[in-house]
């Protein structure tokens, strides 16, 4: 084996994710599959979502890629060290090359090559993944591949940066033949008597939101063609014939004229899979939920992080919340579920903010929504605010970016009081309001997630 990639997320060690059971597969790394597939450079993915450290190891030991590049984020930083240093210092795994990409690289750059990487992948993976294996199994130079940064004499070589794809036409359908998808969507039938696929129809996000990451595709708009995107959708009802789609994009109507496009192609193609999408308030109007309603779609997240106004300009989110409640009560009226998202105790957010926050959610009336305590990610226009006020100690190699805490106005137990507090007086609003509703919450990752379902009245 010469290419091996892989991740670090292990399911049965996520008490969080294990009790909500909605698991999907690793799509970033499927599309550097089909890149390199493409360009006749072989490769095998471990897909490590249902193994474990140990089986993983295995794999490694008994098939000795001479690569192995590892996607990173905030979730699997911890594991990908402990595996980099088990690839560098064990000669039973054939002491490969060990190349990271992802997320959390871009800003810790020499933590992770001073931790074992031989390589970092900046930006997006595809072209720079292809030129620098090729020279790798060639015993080729690296030094003049862009994108890249490594150690030379123990000090840290960033060459020039990668251009972004440009035209994502170019691009071919993640492999997703390469893992074995049954284990997901069985996963998700047998909790949710459903299951659900990802997609992604673009790149990057032309908004500046300042706790929001842009580490590997920029603050930028890119998007494949809507044919494209329909035929891929085609692909995977006849391959997988899954029950819903989860378009995982930044802001899925941030272009009317592609929405129409999209629609248009679904029509034509007579195809239809139920799907959900995030988007921004000012980016929906009547035409567009007519259209998104006649594709499929079934759930719309609609961003607001905070019934404040005052908070959402902290942010710089852009928006006006007394639009976010009209869009959010407008799609309801349209049959389609809603969902937001609540970010707590951010710089200067008071007790005040948060009952704003509370009347949000009642006069919104959203199907379901998240509850997040905010977290400073490296790199974030967020994190360069509050860096003096940094107020935990933590080790890098041992800890992530969320469980960096700052100087708050209140305690970091009062915002898990404020999150319990939010729950009970939304929930206690709609069953007084409609007295058939009920409100239920269940925590993923750092956040709680609450949906609304209907009592049957017997």
């Amino acid at each position: 084996m010469s290419i091996l990639l892989t991740h670090s997320y292990f399911l049965y060690e996520d008490d969080k994710e294990a009790n909500i059971m909605k698991p999907y597969a690793p799509l970033g790394l499927l599309y550097i599959s089909s890149y390199l597939e493409k360009r006749y450079l072989k490769n095998k993915v471990f897909d490590s979502t249902f193994s474990s450290p140990q089986n993983q190891l295995e794999y490694i030991k008994k098939n000795q890629p001479k690569i192995v590049a590892i996607y990173t984020n905030l979730m699997t930083k911890i594991k990908v060290i402990k595996l980099m240093k088990e690839l560098r210092n064990n000669a039973d795994y054939g002491l490969p090359t060990v190349i990271l990409g992802g997320p959390d690289i871009t800003f810790n750059i020499e933590n992770y090559l001073h931790a074992g990487a031989h390589f970092l992948v900046i930006g997006e993976g595809e072209e720079t993944m292809r030129e620098l294996s090729t020279a790798i199994l060639n015993n080729g130079n690296t030094n003049e591949i862009n994108g890249l940064a490594y150690l030379k004499n123990e000090r840290v070589v960033k060459t020039a940066t990668r251009e972004k794809i440009k035209d994502l036409s170019e691009l071919p359908l993640p492999n997703r033949a390469a893992i074995d998808f049954k284990p997901y969507l069985d996963i998700w039938k047998k909790h949710h008597n459903k299951n659900s696929i990802t997609v992604s129809t673009q790149r990057g996000c032309p908004y500046t939101c300042k706790w929001c990451s842009t580490a590997v595709y920029g603050q930028s708009y890119r998007r494949r063609p809507a044919k494209l995107v329909v035929e891929e959708l085609q692909f995977i009802k006849n391959t997988y014939n899954p029950d819903a789609i989860w378009f995982v994009d930044d802001v899925f109507t941030v272009s009317h004229k592609w929405i129409q496009e999209f629609v248009d192609e679904i029509k034509q193609k007579q195809l239809k899979i139920p799907f959900e999408c995030i988007t921004r308030a000012e980016r929906l109007n009547d035409t567009i939920l007519q259209l998104l309603k006649e594709a499929g779609c079934f759930r719309i997240w609609i961003g607001a992080e905070s019934g404040s106004q005052k908070i959402i300009d902290a942010m710089d989110r852009r928006v006006d919340i007394d639009k976010v409640k009209e869009v959010i009560q407008q799609t309801n009226k349209m049959g389609i579920e809603t969902g937001t998202f609540i970010m707590l105790g951010y710089p200067g957010e008071d007790e005040n903010d948060i009952n704003q926050t509370i009347q949000y959610l009642k006069d919104a009336n959203p199907t379901q929504y998240t509850i997040t305590i905010a977290y400073p990610i490296k790199g974030t226009a967020l994190y360069n605010e509050i860096e003096s006020e940094i107020i935990s100690d933590t080790t890098w190699e041992i800890s992530t970016d969320r469980e960096i805490d700052f100087k708050r106005t209140y305690s970091r137990k009062y915002y898990d009081y404020a999150v319990k507090r939010i729950i009970n007086e939304v929930n206690q609003h709609r069953e007084k309001q409609k007295g058939n509703h009920f409100v239920s919450f269940k925590l993923k990752g750092k956040s709680i997630v609450a949906s609304i379902g209907m009592k049957l009245n017997r």
